[in-house]
């Protein structure tokens, strides 16, 4: 039996060493008139030869405009039928493509499109409050005196070409190769900038150029750069090649045994690894079918989808599958399709797990642990995984990785059991950081580990547990208390709906615990109850000195919590406590006993 924690995938099954594009290409040939893309808020439904045809009609648009491969082409909107054609087209025409966090506001915008040179940008006009094209004006004013796809800007020197989306009717015949909408005066302009039916309009499905640039494309070149979203300092551009996602899909659908019978609905952001990935090679690589139930997260719409569509397939973070369940129509819906689904993008709480199969019917939901600058998937439960080992660990190592748990300090293996800094190492590892080689090699050591700052134990069958984060693990007293696991114990109280744990600067003991809890409508709960819930269950030092119930947590637009704002806020609230000044006790009456 291994004594280190260090496991290596299974190698049975090859590596896929194919380009996107023909890997798709082939799925397409395979099974042409199955069910490939659902956009339910767009009103969209395509199968895969059609997927197919739009696709290659929007990669010889590209080229035909001027973009050649290698160059970036960015992507600014949430979730729809375009974000996937996007991916597809851009991988068939060797372009890489530069995911756009949709949050992203003027000064992050121009530092991405800056920092890899992006020639062309296609954005959704707005979402909510967030004027897109809005924003690209107060940064390249001079789109007002340019002709579309001629842009010499200032503040963004390499962008050439803005295509703004102009809604899914200019997508109706694109798959098709019927004419599509022309440009008529009547239709909405946006200065300087082009329709992306426009653009779409120029390329052929049949375009004999297409077929020439993808002999030329390797797995081993870029196709996707992601920025991180990283708590100090610029975003980094992390950069995958067609090998790192395309096998990463892959082995993620295999261990949800996903295949041409299967439908996943995919409620969490494309930009993100989780939603193009997970979701959308997931799908791709085993000729099952994406449904998008909305542009971003409402869970109404999502419950609507899965019994619309009878999908057999989920994906969420955890706070989604919560407002989810937690929805006052919940009980309308039928979920019985349902059976099998990720749970990723933060720690799952063990107690929302068990809700989710009980409740959503979701008795082969899998839980996946990764980050950007692996593709994103190190470690992954099975269907199969026995539940026990699927509400308290992420799995085991994916085929052709390597993960180990290593001491901070030496880079050594720990013993199984002991906690340690994750590392994962093969094929998922990243190209780089975009433009970055030394915050590159901090990141990858020269034997090709990636370190992910993730404190993780690995037990005697190879199954890994996240107990939290370097950064935040809590030393209090000289005690190191792990966040994660006075989460999972607060969850088993009936008044607790979330809850996320914090170490906060104190005087006598250098850090103290602080939980924020977002409590059950109804539940009446109490800082008081909280502590007592604890008392006798958990060592003392365990439990939280300050409680703050809160409606929810600042976090990024994929669902991760952002606990340094949590911890900036608890330093700001706790340094004003302090500076305000004190009452004077009281005087003792003279007859005082002493």
């Amino acid at each position: 039996m291994p004594t280190d924690s260090l496991a290596r995938g299974p190698t049975d099954v090859p590596l896929i060493e194919r380009t996107i594009g023909a890997h798709f290409a082939a799925m397409a040939a395979r099974q042409p008139a199955a069910d490939a893309l659902v956009s339910v808020h767009q009103g969209v439904r395509w199968s895969y030869a059609e997927l197919h045809a739009a696709a290659r009609r929007l990669a010889s648009a590209l080229l035909r405009h001027g973009i050649a491969p290698g160059e970036r082409v960015g992507i600014w909107s949430h979730n729809g039928a375009e974000w996937l054609l996007l991916q597809l087209a851009t991988a068939q025409a060797g372009i890489v493509l530069v995911n756009i966090n949709p949050a992203y506001r003027t000064a992050e915008l121009e530092y991405a499109l800056n920092k890899v040179g992006c020639t062309a940008l296609v954005a959704m006009p707005r979402f909510k409050s967030s004027d897109y094209l809005g924003m690209l004006r107060e940064l390249a004013p001079e789109l007002g005196d340019c002709a579309p796809g001629m842009l010499r800007a200032a503040r963004l020197p390499a962008l050439r070409t803005v295509a703004w989306l102009d809604g899914a009717e200019a997508l109706r015949d694109a798959a098709t190769g019927g004419a599509l909408l022309p440009a008529a005066a009547d239709r909405p302009q946006e200065p300087g900038m082009l329709r992306f039916s426009d653009l779409l309009a120029r390329g052929d499905a049949d375009d004999p150029r297409l077929d020439a640039v993808a002999a030329g494309l390797a797995p081993g070149d870029p196709v996707n750069i992601q920025f991180t979203s990283g708590t100090t300092g610029q975003p980094k551009g992390a950069t995958l090649t067609h090998r790192n996602i395309l096998n990463n899909g892959f082995f993620i659908g295999e261990c949800m045994r996903l295949g041409p019978e299967d439908r996943l609905c995919i409620p969490v952001p494309l930009y993100h690894c989780f939603g193009m990935v997970l979701g959308n090679l997931a799908c791709l690589t085993h000729g099952s079918c994406i449904v998008y139930p909305g542009d971003g997260f409402d869970p109404l719409a999502v419950l609507q989808a899965v019994q619309a569509e009878r999908c057999t397939g989920l994906h969420g973070v955890p706070t989604m599958f919560i407002a989810e369940l937690d929805h006052p129509r919940f009980g309308e819906f039928d979920l019985s399709s349902l059976r099998t689904g990720i749970m990723a993008g933060s720690p799952c709480p063990i107690e929302v797990m068990k809700r989710v199969v009980e409740r959503m019917h979701l008795s082969e939901i899998t839980i996946a642990y990764g980050m950007t600058e692996t593709s994103p998937v190190s470690c992954q439960s099975h269907t199969d995984t026995p539940l026990d080992k699927r509400v308290a660990t992420v799995g085991t190592v994916l085929p052709h990785l390597e993960v180990r748990i290593a001491d901070p300090a030496t880079g050594a293996p720990v013993p199984r059991g002991r906690p340690g800094e994750l590392h994962t190492r093969g094929y998922s590892v990243m190209h780089g950081y975009w433009g970055d080689p030394e915050r590159t090699r901090e990141a990858v050591d020269a034997e090709g580990w990636m370190h992910t700052g993730d404190l993780a134990t690995m037990d005697d069958e190879g199954y890994v547990a996240i107990v939290g984060r370097i950064k935040d693990m809590v030393i209090r007293g000289g005690e190191n208390v792990y966040p994660r696991e006075i989460e999972e114990f607060l969850y088993r109280h009936p008044g607790v709906q979330d809850v996320q744990v914090i170490g906060v600067p104190d005087a006598k003991y250098g850090e103290e615990l602080c939980a924020w809890i977002v409590p059950r409508p109804g539940s009446g709960l109490t800082e008081d109850a909280v502590r007592d819930f604890c008392r006798g269950q958990i060592a003392h030092y365990k439990i939280p000195r300050h409680i703050r119930f809160v409606e929810g947590f600042p976090m990024t637009v994929t669902g991760k919590i952002q606990k340094f704002r949590m911890r900036e806020q608890m330093r700001d609230e706790l340094r004003g406590a302090s500076r305000a000044p004190r009452p004077h006790p009281p005087e003792r009456p003279t007859n005082a006993a002493p």
